[in-house]
């Protein structure tokens, strides 16, 4: 094993519950120390900008990625960033983050090594997840053309992530709450990104939307008057 995997192991090893606790302490003691009115101020409420949709995998924190603090970006995470209808925790999410919130922008973020459209790429069965996992493979299947063309694994992998990141905020677009919020004019745009686990980038799909006009006619609808 090479010493930086021993370095990690080590490291994970070292985390458990009573140091939790400590970390929090030392976190707020350092904290303090830089700024003696940042709990002040996180206490007297929130207006972030930024609603996050992303992967619920442990090393992509949208904060720490982002060089945000906390109070500036509202976080939804599940398996593999998914985006449906059918949702009710992400709908009610949304539904505050644009209602109540008044965030600005949008995003869901994928990110490139995702285990869950990994496994949505093959056929074993995991378990209950598979039935999470379809909403990827529905993905695949709107893009077979594309997808079936390619084949380095690795890179139908890759495009796969980003598609499913690019559907997912498709989706967000055509809700009755995005469209709402535009129909009475609120400014609200809504982002498809990717992350590196290997650059620590984000990427830009370029898949971006601020009015009923970027989406498809088959989606939209009559504002209710």
């Amino acid at each position: 094993m090479c010493a930086k995997n021993v370095e990690k192991d080590n490291r994970q090893e070292a985390i458990t519950y009573e140091s939790l606790l400590q970390g929090n302490k030392e976190w707020v003691a350092a904290t303090l120390n830089e700024d003696p009115t940042f709990f002040d101020r996180l206490a007297a409420g929130q207006t972030p900008p930024v609603l996050w949709i992303g992967c619920s995998d442990s090393r992509v924190p949208a904060n720490q990625i982002t060089n945000t603090l906390p109070g500036d970006i509202f976080v939804h995470r599940n398996i593999a960033n998914v985006v449906t209808h059918t949702d009710m925790n992400l709908l009610s999410v949304l539904d505050y983050s644009v209602n109540v919130l008044k965030v600005k922008h949008v995003i869901v973020c994928g990110h490139y090594g995702c285990g869950g459209v990994n496994a949505a790429l093959g056929d074993k069965q995991v378990g209950l997840i598979d039935n999470w996992l379809r909403n990827i493979k529905d993905v695949y299947r709107i893009h077979d053309r594309e997808l079936d063309t390619i084949k380095d694994q690795t890179r139908k992998f890759d495009r796969l992530v980003e598609l499913n990141a690019i559907e997912g905020a498709a989706n967000i677009m055509s809700t009755s709450i995005v469209q709402n919020a535009w129909a009475a004019g609120q400014e609200l745009s809504v982002h498809a990104w990717v992350y590196s686990l290997k650059t620590g980038l984000i990427s830009d799909m370029k898949v971006s939307a601020s009015s009923a006009a970027d989406i498809s006619p088959v989606y939209k609808m009559k504002a209710n008057k």
